[in-house]
């Protein structure tokens, strides 16, 4: 039987992330993240996924303009502009995307860490540990729809695919690397102090 993460084009465990993180490879994982909330399976999650697609629309459109700078999201970052510059949308939207990730990765930790938490908890805390305090009274409202929204646990996880021994190695290695890469691009944008501005 095949799992989500033999239909995904790339894995975040096969991104590239020395000399910094290949931004097509990146890319390219991030849409087959976009796919997983399809496996949740209520329309209240297309309000994240256009979010998600929004910004790697941003982030794709910088790279194609400007490839020679922009092979690694390190260097698309650096040569966008300077901190505080308001028109950097491939900066913003990486940043916002980078933001969508870790959520999605703090719930599906949750999950891996505790085989007892359902879904709706997992991103509600998930939701509130990262994208809340950046969102608005009424854009809250929207994700706490979504995330009262969620399948069972057993549900979802058997949308991941079978053998389930096989989607929980397959989860472990991909959430693993999703979350080196976003911790290696939190740095960088407060490192750089890339976030001013926008």
């Amino acid at each position: 039987m095949t799992t989500y993460f033999d239909t995904v084009s790339r894995s975040y465990a096969d991104v590239s992330t020395s000399p910094g993180i290949n931004t097509s490879e990146f890319l390219q994982a991030s849409e087959g993240l976009v796919k997983l909330f399809d496996l949740l399976g209520n329309p209240a999650f297309t309000v994240v996924q256009n979010d998600l697609n929004g910004n790697i629309k941003k982030v794709r459109a910088r790279l194609l303009a400007t490839p020679e700078v922009s092979s690694t999201l390190q260097d698309l970052v650096h040569h966008e502009g300077k901190p505080g510059d308001k028109k950097r949308p491939a900066t913003e939207g990486l940043m916002w995307l980078l933001r969508g990730l870790d959520f999605t990765a703090q719930a599906l930790r949750r999950l891996t860490k505790d085989a007892q938490e359902e879904l709706s908890p997992a991103f509600t805390n998930a939701y509130s540990a990262t994208l809340s305090k950046h969102h608005s009274f009424i854009v809250r409202g929207i994700f706490s729809v979504a995330m009262k929204a969620c399948p069972y646990r057993a549900e979802f996880y058997l949308k991941l695919g079978s053998p389930q021994d096989r989607v929980e190695v397959e989860l472990e290695k991909w959430l693993a690397a999703l979350e080196n890469i976003v911790s290696i691009m939190t740095k960088y944008y407060a490192d750089g102090n890339y976030g001013k501005g926008l």
